[in-house]
This record gives C-alpha cells, sequence and structure tokens, in this order.
C-alpha cells in the first residue's frame, strides 16, 4: 500500500511540474525564454565566483603563516596579505551582484507564471457547469486558487533559481576536493550529502501528510468565514452569532494543530540536519588536522578546507528548503491542477456557428431532462413561443419551470428532445451567441459590489453614459439614481445590499434594456416584491417585453393575464394551455390556483383595510380627547 503511495505521490508531481513547464518556458514569449538562459548563464557565473572566493583565504592564511608550499599564480602585489582579504571579500560582493541580477531577470518569468495560471483558472471556473458551482464552497474555491498562485511562484523559483545552482555548488566542490586533497575527502563529503539529502526526503515527506491536514483546515475555516459573511442578513435574524463563531473556531482549532505539528516537525528537521552535517564536518576536518601534522597540507589548507564545507552548507540547507518548499508548493497547487482538471460538462461542439437570430421564435419539442437519474424533473415538455410573443409558464414549485430557463441558457444539456431558437438546436450553436441573443430578469437579482452604473453598464459593457441614463428612465429607476448624493456612481454594497428589492429588480431590468436582447426570459422577476412596487415593475417589464418574444416564468399569476399563451405545469408535464380566460372556463388546475391566490389577496387586502381602520380609530380618539 505504501509503495503504491509513493508512486501515485511521484506521478502526481510529475504531472504538476509538467504543466508547470509551459508557463517556465512560455512557448509566444522569447524576451522570457532569454531571460531564463541568461539568469542560468549568470547563476553559473555566480557559482564559480563563489568557489574561487575561499582560495584568496587560503592563500592569505598561509601568506601570514609564512607557511605556503608554492605562491599563487598572481601578480606580486596581490600577494600581500591584505590585498588578498581585500580580493576574497571582492569576490564575495561580485558573486553576490550576481546573484541579484539573476533574480531580476528572473522576477518577471516568475509572475508571468503567477499570471498566466491564475488567469487561466478563473476562466475555467467561469467556463465549468452551473452543476459544479451549485456543488462546491465559493470560500473553499478562493482558498484554493490563493494558495496555488502562491506555490506557482515557489515552484518556478526554486525549480530554476535554486536547484540547479545547489547541484552545481556541490559538483565544483567535489572536484576541488578530488583534485587537490584526494578521493577520501570526497567520499566523506558524499555521504554527508548522500544521508543529508535523503533524511530531508524521508522527513519532508512525512511533513506533507501535515501540510494537507492543515489546507484541508484552512480551507474549511474559510469556507465557513465567507459563508457567514454573505448571509450575514440570516445570522442576525436568527440570533446566531455565537454558533457561527463556534463553527469558525473549531476549524480554526485544527488548523492550530496541524500548524502546530508543521513547526514542530521542522525543528526536528532542522535538528537532524545540523547532526547529519556536524558529523561529516568533524570527519573531513579531521582529516585535515591530520594531514597539517603530517606536514602535508598547510594551515591555509586547513581553512580552505572549513571554508568550503561552509560554504557547501549554504546549498545543502537550500536543499532541505527547496524540496520542502517544492513540495509543499506541489500540495498547495495540485488542488488548482485539479480544478483545471475537471471538464467542462457543456461543450461547443467542434463545428459549432454563431446562432443567427431572425424573428427570435423559440421551440421546445418533446423536452426530457433530470438533473438525477433517478428524478426526472421535465417529462416530455413541447411548447412555441412565436416571434414577438409572450408565453408565460406556470405550476406549483418543483414542477420544472425556472428548469426551462436554464435549459434555454443551456446551463444543462437535454437528455432526449430539442430546443430551437428560430429552427436552430441550441447544441449546435455557439454558447457565446446563444447567450447574447437572450436577456434574463430573474426573481433574486444580485448585483456586483460596485456603482449603478457599473451594474446597469454589465448589459453592454461598451455603453456609453447617455445609453446607460436611457436605459435606467426606461426601467423606471432614473429619478431614483438621480437622487442620490453620488447619483450613478453611489455604490450598491455586497450583492446589491444597500438597494431595495424593487430597486434592484430595475437595475436587472435596466441592464436588459441596455442589452437589447431579441428573445427576453423573465424569471419569476416580481415574486418577491410588495403588491405596490410588483405593479411598478410589472408595467417596465410590460415596455422591455414589447416587441421581443418573451417567456415569463411566473408564481403570481396576476402577473400573466396578458400573456398570448399560459401553460400550466405539474410534475414535469404540460398539465393545461391556453389564455387566461380559456384555463378559468376549463375549471381546472390553473382556475383552482386562481382562485387560491385571489382568496389570498382578498384575505391581505381585508386586513390591510382593518389594520388602517384601527390606526383611524385610534387617532380620531385621540384627537377627540385633546379637544375635550
Amino acid at each position: 500500500m505504501a509503495e503504491k503511495t509513493v508512486s501515485a505521490e511521484s506521478g502526481s508531481t510529475y504531472n504538476t511540474l509538467r504543466n508547470l513547464w509551459p508557463y517556465m518556458w512560455p512557448a509566444d514569449r522569447a524576451d522570457l525564454r532569454a531571460r531564463v538562459v541568461w539568469a542560468t548563464v549568470l547563476l553559473v557565473v555566480a557559482k564559480l565566483t563563489l568557489v574561487a572566493g575561499p582560495y584568496f583565504f587560503k592563500w592569505a592564511t598561509d601568506a601570514l603563516a609564512g607557511d605556503a608550499k608554492s605562491p599563487p599564480p598572481l601578480p606580486a602585489f596581490l600577494l600581500a596579505p591584505v590585498m588578498l582579504v581585500v580580493a576574497y571579500n571582492v569576490v564575495r560582493l561580485v558573486q553576490l551582484g550576481f546573484n541579484q541580477l539573476r533574480d531580476a531577470l528572473f522576477a518577471r518569468v516568475g509572475q508571468y507564471a503567477v499570471r498566466q495560471l491564475a488567469f487561466r483558472t478563473f476562466i475555467h471556473m467561469h467556463q465549468l457547469s452551473l452543476r459544479f458551482h451549485l456543488e462546491r464552497r465559493t470560500g473553499g474555491l478562493s482558498r484554493i486558487i490563493e494558495r496555488g498562485t502562491k506555490g506557482i511562484e515557489t515552484i518556478v523559483r526554486f525549480t530554476v533559481l535554486n536547484t540547479l545552482p545547489t547541484i552545481l555548488e556541490f559538483a565544483l566542490t567535489a572536484g576541488i576536493f578530488a583534485y587537490t586533497y584526494g578521493w577520501k575527502y570526497v567520499a566523506v563529503v558524499a555521504v554527508t550529502v548522500w544521508l543529508y539529502v535523503w533524511f530531508t526526503v524521508r522527513a519532508s515527506d512525512w511533513r506533507i501528510g501535515i501540510r494537507r491536514d492543515m489546507n484541508d483546515s484552512d480551507t474549511d475555516a474559510n469556507t465557513k468565514a465567507i459563508d457567514s459573511l454573505l448571509n450575514f442578513e440570516t445570522v442576525k435574524y436568527f440570533n446566531n452569532e455565537a454558533m457561527e463563531a463556534q463553527r469558525f473556531d473549531r476549524s480554526m482549532a485544527r488548523y492550530e494543530i496541524a500548524a502546530t505539528r508543521i513547526w514542530t516537525s521542522l525543528g526536528w528537521l532542522n535538528f537532524g540536519q545540523g547532526i547529519i552535517f556536524g558529523l561529516g564536518t568533524v570527519v573531513v576536518m579531521c582529516l585535515s588536522v591530520l594531514e597539517v601534522q603530517a606536514g602535508t597540507q598547510s594551515v591555509g589548507d586547513f581553512v580552505f578546507i572549513n571554508a568550503m564545507l561552509m560554504q557547501l552548507s549554504v546549498p545543502l540547507n537550500f536543499i532541505g528548503f527547496i524540496y520542502r518548499e517544492i513540495r509543499q508548493g506541489l500540495t498547495d497547487i495540485e488542488q488548482m491542477f485539479d480544478l483545471l482538471d475537471v471538464p467542462q460538462e457543456i461543450v461547443d461542439r467542434p463545428d459549432a456557428r454563431p446562432l443567427a437570430v431572425g424573428a427570435g421564435k423559440v421551440e421546445f419539442r418533446d423536452v426530457h431532462f433530470s438533473y438525477d437519474p433517478n428524478r426526472k424533473i421535465l417529462k416530455g415538455i413541447s411548447f412555441e413561443v412565436p416571434a414577438g410573443k409572450t408565453v408565460a409558464i406556470v405550476g406549483p414549485s418543483g414542477a420544472g419551470k425556472s428548469t426551462i430557463s436554464r435549459l434555454l441558457f443551456r446551463f444543462y444539456d437535454i437528455q432526449r428532445g430539442k430546443v430551437l431558437i428560430d429552427g436552430q438546436d441550441i447544441r449546435d450553436v455557439t454558447q457565446e451567441s446563444l447567450r447574447a441573443a437572450i436577456g434574463m430578469v430573474p426573481q433574486d437579482t444580485v448585483l456586483f459590489n460596485d456603482t449603478i452604473a457599473y451594474n446597469i453598464r454589465y448589459g453592454r459593457v461598451d455603453a456609453s453614459e447617455e445609453d446607460v441614463r436611457k436605459a435606467a428612465e426606461l426601467a423606471q429607476i432614473g429619478p431614483f439614481i438621480e437622487r442620490l448624493p453620488a447619483g450613478y456612481r453611489s455604490m450598491v454594497g455586497e450583492r446589491g445590499l444597500k438597494l431595495s428589492g424593487g430597486e434592484k429588480q430595475r437595475v436587472a431590468i435596466a441592464r436588459t434594456i441596455l442589452k437589447a436582447p431579441p428573445i427576453l426570459m423573465l424569471d419569476e422577476a416580481t415574486s418577491a416584491l410588495d403588491s405596490h412596487t410588483e405593479q411598478e415593475i410589472q408595467a417596465a417589464l410590460d415596455l422591455v417585453s414589447r416587441g421581443r418574444t418573451t417567456i415569463v416564468i411566473a408564481h403570481r399569476l396576476s402577473t400573466v393575464i396578458s400573456a398570448d399563451e399560459i401553460i400550466v405545469l405539474q410534475d414535469g408535464q404540460i398539465a393545461e394551455r391556453g389564455t387566461h380566460a380559456a384555463l378559468l372556463r376549463k375549471h381546472g388546475l390553473y382556475a383552482s390556483m386562481w382562485d387560491r391566490q385571489r382568496e389570498a389577496t382578498e384575505a391581505e387586502e381585508r386586513l390591510r383595510i382593518a389594520r388602517e381602520s384601527d390606526e383611524f380609530g385610534v387617532v380620531v380618539r385621540r384627537r377627540t380627547s385633546e379637544m375635550s
């Protein structure tokens, strides 16, 4: 079982790095590839310069000790100890400069990779089906993308800027030791490095599981926080602030435990690395001490070997750090790549063409659909909306009314039958052209947390200010906006909560007017409004739908009296159809629904009159009492 897990981990790591490669070496950006090449050249030069530094330290030590066996190949004026010390530090500064220049050159490559992959993920999220977004939580998705973008830069930077230098520096150190001091030094150093890397990899793999637990807890906590804030009013309605705080704290408690384990395990990892490298250093330095005592090495050689080991400790620490960061980065972005691997449920066919809208006739022909195979929603629905006419769809809750709007927008594909616009199957046309031809005024209008002008202009992003104002006037919201202190630049708040329900609906109508679609869908656009506001909004909707092919999904039957045809759905099938008057004469389902709503409306009206009468009586009695 463990072997399978390791294999799966390796495959996942390989796939992730393979997916990242096009962003590290972009095919369409020769300038960025040139930066990668020059950064690589500079890191090689920097390492060669770094290795040269300890030689000056050795020569200065030998010069001070009078123990140089042969002078270095330098001009005489540079052989003075002071000049050698200066040269040693100059070399270190030059090496530092090369490193900084390398990082500066590579910065744009790393940021390009972050931007492109984040952009691709954002686009992919909008291409996924409505089903996917209904099943996922916004807070969790945002956290995955946030961690993933950070992990991208980590992996891109460390694979290019640190892995190669580390390997190169170890190779140069091993070569110098082998050439100058013999293979026994190389053997000790090689064993030390091998043990160091082996221990680092094993410990880091163990820590990856803890990291995943921490990420899961972090995602869960962020999801709960976002959900709670998005439903701020509901939390207040039910006085559940304490419960929400406890749910969030439980997630953070799991995060606290996992984060504590991460830092504790890091301490043990660093301690183990220190022991391994310390033992290797002791063995190498003892070998050098014995040779100095035997006269086969100078004191400068002893200092040189120590300096080389100290320099080697830096990339060795980077081996552990790089491996940890890359593995943790891979852990952070693997969920992001999992998101990118989620296939689109609704895709354009290879030969899909733009929708050619003429008159705007809509037809549902023997449509069968179910969200779940075990529960059918629509069972052979067939109806036609003639061009320029209005057809209303009514029925009990769960009859499949809103499903029809989702199918027309092709948020889902039907299992059987056809949905046609001007005789064209919507599965044969591009989704972009299909949705451009349909306007929607939904029941629950959710606005962007931006200005009123931005939300109206969302219907047509290139619209002028004058077009926006005209649309607002037609939607009967222009005077209201003009009275606001900031006018069209007034912010609507999160999900438009600064506006009333009627005001939000008018904004939705205005942006639909601005879009000017040939086909209009009204999905219970007034069901959440009071009677007075409903009448005002209905007048605006009648204006918008004039001359357009309109489908009205309605809960309140009073809003569809004037429809050219009313279709009554029940259990996913058409139970009745006809005009308002014809359906009342049938005394069927529609007539019973109409009677119930009329009785409820009359009861509300009697209650309102009674309340007003009571209030009037109280006022009269108060005035009488005051006069007497």
